[in-house]
């Protein structure tokens, strides 16, 4: 009994392994990142510290004078700046006199630096103490910084005595790598884009699924299983062709039908219409193709499995129907759609996580657009994490919509295990008890 125990652990183990990392790790990862705020700018390892204009602009708020100070070169006179002068070919004094009396010290402005120039033993000329003074120019304006330490080891040396409050602040708007925050969902909540993405996913999604991954569907599967056995073959044959065809050059047929030279404007140049991109030309014509686009994709698949399901019916019940005198809408009500319940749950479930999920073809044919009309939650995901056009982009954000996305599915999974009565689906067979 634990030889079998362990060999079956071990015939299952690669499954076990292939679940964990293609399907377990992405949705831990996605969790993961949707806390944070990576973004190109912080990147995804440990970032540095930066003192650039835009963090002296934050840094105003709160201290003004300081990031003014910032913001201004100081002159400290240090060993690389004495090395500098010796290099000037200058008197050899100076450096000397500069070194033994003012090494370390900072002034805040050329101009102190210069009086005490001028008040040298060897009296440099104004154009020689305008060339040495430039040596002792230091600012922290664009400089990095690869620690918190170095950051304020280098404003300790140019004079800036900060308590550590001031520290805090300073090291959190210099700071160009990531944090955790929750700020994310936060952004989701409350920004009106992301309520007309998710009213679009939503229009989307119930188009698509009512229309052809279900009704559709089950029209065509129902029709076939009515008709002679060799033209159903080839009738379903045919509606895999949007299935099976790459997807790109599946949506490129359509883009060819909608272009303004396309076979839609050359048939309505006929009628005297000038040609104009249909599939672009305003949000409703965009709608109407990306329906249908992705719709002859859902039915194809929702005809097959309703196919296999009615050849599962026994035969003996249209017979026995059809010498009851019953016609063909009363066999497909009272025997075909309530021996359907398991799989128009699965077409449902299964094609709602795949249309929540995918954007391939919205991608290749409207983009989104126009005016991102027909951007669905799944296309903005990938276009705020992966590419978008202002160059930043933002992975964090992208995951937690991500994360949304997965929780969405989750929710109208159960809800329709739920409305399907799952339980009563895979019940015991009443005549097994």
């Amino acid at each position: 009994m634990n030889t079998s125990r362990m060999l079956g652990l071990v015939m299952i183990a690669p499954a076990a392994i292939m679940i964990l990392l293609f399907f377990l790790m992405p949705v831990v990862l996605t969790g993961v990142f949707s806390m944070t705020n990576m973004t190109t700018a912080t990147g995804i390892s440990g970032g540095a510290y930066q003192i650039a204009p835009h963090s002296l602009n934050d840094l105003k708020s709160a201290m003004p004078e300081i990031a003014e100070q910032m913001s201004q070169p100081r002159y400290t006179i240090d060993e690389a700046g004495l090395k500098a002068v010796e290099g000037l070919g200058l008197d050899a004094g100076i450096a000397t006199e500069l070194r033994a009396k003012h090494i370390g010290d900072v002034f805040q402005t050329r101009r102190e630096a210069e009086r005490m120039i001028k008040g040298l033993d060897q009296r440099p000329s104004t154009p020689d103490v305008k060339k040495i003074s430039e040596q002792f120019n230091r600012s922290v304006v664009n400089s990095r910084f690869s620690s918190r330490q170095e950051l304020f080891s280098a404003l300790d040396t140019l004079g800036f005595k900060l308590t550590d409050a001031q520290k805090d602040s300073v090291a959190e708007v210099t700071y160009t790598g990531w944090n955790w925050t929750t700020e994310n969902f936060s952004r989701i909540a409350s920004s009106p884009d992301m309520a007309r993405v998710l009213f679009n996913t939503l229009l989307y999604v119930a188009l698509v699924l009512v229309l052809f991954n279900t009704l559709y569907a089950m029209l065509l599967a129902i029709w076939t299983h009515y008709m002679p056995s060799a033209p159903a073959t080839i009738f379903r044959s045919i509606w895999l062709l949007p299935r099976i065809t790459p997807v790109v050059i599946y949506v490129l047929m359509w883009k060819w039908l909608a272009w303004d030279t396309g076979f839609i404007s050359v048939l309505m140049g006929k009628f005297g219409y000038p040609p104009k991109n249909y599939m672009l030309d305003n949000a409703y014509n965009a709608w109407v193709f990306v329906v249908l686009i992705n719709g002859f994709i859902g039915a194809s698949m929702g005809m097959l499995v309703f196919s296999s399901a009615l050849k599962a019916i026994p035969k003996s019940q249209f017979f026995a129907s059809e010498v009851d005198g019953a016609s063909r809408w009363q066999q497909i009500r009272y025997i075909i759609l309530p021996q359907m319940r398991w799989p128009i749950l699965f077409v449902t479930c299964y094609q709602t996580l795949s249309l929540l999920a995918s954007f391939n073809e919205i991608l290749l044919s409207t983009r989104g657009g126009p005016g991102k009309a027909t951007e669905v939650w799944s296309l903005a995901a990938y276009h705020t994490a992966l590419n978008n056009y202002a160059g930043n982009l933002e992975y964090g954000l992208g995951a937690a919509m991500a994360l949304v996305l997965v929780v969405i599915g989750i929710v109208l999974s159960l809800g329709y295990l739920r409305i399907f009565n799952y339980g009563t689906l895979v019940s015991r067979p009443l005549i097994e008890d």
